[in-house]
């Protein structure tokens, strides 16, 4: 079967977190998205353990679930240098004996969560694999609490402990994580690191899987690539989209070269603000190789569906008049990873269509750009020659997309279309 799983997100229980983040709410809005499978996030917060027991059943060991959306046990924490972890368990007893062992060295494991730890990137990696726990680095590229914010490479953090995946964060995609050659033989997660159950959050990054069943041990498996089970696509947000792609001043956002940045001593002439590493001279940096494992899922590059609407209306992301295009979609045609993937341009035009000419230049990569940087997520504009055509002649219509920073690659989107389940 194929299922799409977001396996990073928070719960209530985490600071700056929606207290929308509950158990029914992220089960409806999963449904909503179009996954299968999602990360509880915050497992080892007790209170949040509580939750997951109360408001979902059981499927196996390591698997529970709530109408119909599969959720996984897994959560986030911090190390002592203030690097970020992703933890998968097998099973609600491994969490229990974690959150034992980890006690002597967190101040707020059953309050907070997102635990702080007085241990380091091995010393985690060590007890995650005596507990048979995947592990890998969260959002490994971004300028705070990144594997890469601390380290210059995976043996640096982690010595010879065992890592099972990477997660790449919104502002790098697996072509970008392949410049490092010791990633190659590491599984990519794109996850979204989500602090709102809304749709726009949740989802806006994952992973597609081809496993036997939507549970941990499939899971597992395509992780550890066994058995055939395998991740058949990572998809998200286009790199320049996210909030920290571009070095960037962290107050008013102005853009700087690597070269600038350091002449200035990391401090924004214009406002005095303290400039951020982007992530791509942070590769850029630690780039090694121009090769790419051949194995490598594609990464397919996509925006939320509201954003895309917010765009066309120009209006805000969370106002009455994009939730009411959105609701349309969604009741016509499912969920919105259909609507972003799947439907036709055609037949999407039949319940709005300026938003599908929008999902079309999507698709094609025909949308211009603003990279982001400094913690402003990116901007993506119409061009007035797509705003301008008819559906039936987007295919024939010529467009030279303006270069406003350096292009990633984008396959066609009609490569992915989803398998139906078997």
């Amino acid at each position: 079967m194929i299922v799409d799983a977001d396996l990073h997100i928070h719960s209530r229980y985490s600071k700056a977190v929606s207290k929308a983040m509950t158990i029914p709410n992220l089960a409806e809005n999963a449904r909503f998205k179009g996954l299968g499978i999602v990360g509880t996030g915050d497992i080892l917060n007790p209170h949040w353990e509580r939750e997951l027991l109360k408001y979902a059943k059981k499927v196996d060991e390591g698997t529970y679930e709530r109408n119909g959306i599969r959720f996984l046990l897994t959560t986030e924490v911090e190390d002592n240098r203030r690097v970020h972890h992703v933890l998968i368990f097998p099973s609600i007893e491994t969490v229990r004996e974690m959150r034992e062992r980890l006690k002597p060295y967190s101040p707020d494991i059953e309050s907070e969560g997102r635990p702080h730890l007085s241990l380091s990137a091995a010393e985690i990696a060590d007890l995650a694999n005596e507990l048979d726990v995947l592990i890998g680095p969260a959002h490994a590229f971004t300028p705070w609490t990144s594997l890469y914010k601390e380290y210059d490479s995976l043996r640096e953090a982690y010595g010879d402990a065992k890592i099972h995946f990477l997660e790449l964060g919104l502002s790098a995609d697996s072509e970008m994580a392949d410049r490092i050659k010791a990633h190659h033989k590491l599984t990519y997660l794109s996850n979204s690191d989500a602090h709102s159950p809304m749709p726009h959050r949740l989802g806006r990054e994952f992973n597609r899987f081809e496993v036997e069943e939507a549970t941990f041990e499939e899971i597992r498996k395509a992780i550890l690539r066994k058995g055939g089970r395998k991740i058949i696509l990572n998809a998200g947000l286009d790199p320049r989209l996210g909030k920290y792609h571009l070095t960037a001043c962290s107050r008013c956002y102005t853009k700087y070269s690597l070269e600038e940045a350091k002449a200035y001593h990391w401090k924004c002439p214009k406002c005095g603000g303290r400039i951020k590493k982007g992530v791509r001279d942070r590769i850029l940096e630690l780039a090694d190789t121009d090769e790419r494992p051949k194995d490598r899922p594609p990464y397919l590059h996509l925006a939320p569906l509201a954003e895309i609407i917010a765009m066309v209306l120009e209006k805000g992301v969370e106002t009455k008049a994009v939730r009411f295009v959105w609701e349309r979609f969604l009741r016509e045609f499912g969920s919105e990873i259909k609507v972003l993937v799947d439907v036709p341009v055609e037949e999407l035009a039949k319940v709005h269509e300026e938003v599908a000419k929008a999902i079309w230049a999507y698709r094609n990569g025909k949308l211009i750009v603003i990279p982001g940087g400094g913690g402003k997520y990116g901007e993506i504009r119409l061009l007035e020659e797509v705003k301008n055509a008819s559906i039936e002649d987007l295919e024939s219509i010529e467009v030279e997309v303006p270069d406003v920073e350096e292009k990633p690659k984008q396959r066609s989107i009609t490569e992915f279309i989803r398998k139906p389940n078997k």
